[in-house]
């Protein structure tokens, strides 16, 4: 622990602060403890599209069977379908120029 830090538990270990917060509320010592001012940012790197209920159960046993989330799996499947529009978006553009 850090030296010149107060502490309400008076705790000289993390293990001693610990307990001390295990047994006590810390809504009894608001007022022994400065604010805490800090800034958050919460912007999610994720996009979520619906998914039919039926077709979520199915992912997820896959899921499941291959060890793995079905996040990951819904990720994985539609990186290969991505690629694989892109590989034939391709082809589609080489065979024109060809003629």
């Amino acid at each position: 622990m850090c030296e010149g830090k107060s502490s309400v538990s008076n705790a000289k270990s993390y293990l001693e602060m610990g307990e001390f917060w295990d047994t006590h509320d810390s809504s009894d010592y608001w007022d022994e403890v400065p604010a805490a001012e800090f800034d958050a940012a919460a912007e999610s790197q994720d996009i979520y599209y619906p998914l039919d209920i039926a077709l979520a159960m199915r992912m997820r046993e896959i899921a499941k069977r291959k060890g793995v989330l079905p996040r990951t799996l819904l990720a994985g499947w539609v990186r290969e379908k991505l690629t694989e529009a892109a590989r034939d978006r391709t082809d589609e553009v080489s065979s024109r120029s060809s003629v």
